[in-house]
């Protein structure tokens, strides 16, 4: 019976580990997607300025005949 509860130990404080590993790795992948979604609205408003920018220089250009 000693035994048995000794390896039931064994497996909890594995189970525990696990746990605790998969609790940090979803953290730092909360991260990268947080870092990720950061970045993608920054260049968004790039692209958005950099379209603007275009519309305003094309209204510039002279038409075809």
């Amino acid at each position: 019976m000693n035994m048995e509860l000794e390896a039931l130990e064994i497996k909890i404080e594995q189970v525990l580990d696990l746990l605790h590993q998969a609790r940090a790795e979803n953290e730092v992948l909360k991260n990268r997607i947080a870092a990720a979604d950061t970045e993608r609205l920054d260049l968004r408003q790039k692209i958005t300025a950099a379209r603007q920018r275009l519309e305003v220089l094309m209204e510039k250009l002279p038409e075809e005949s």
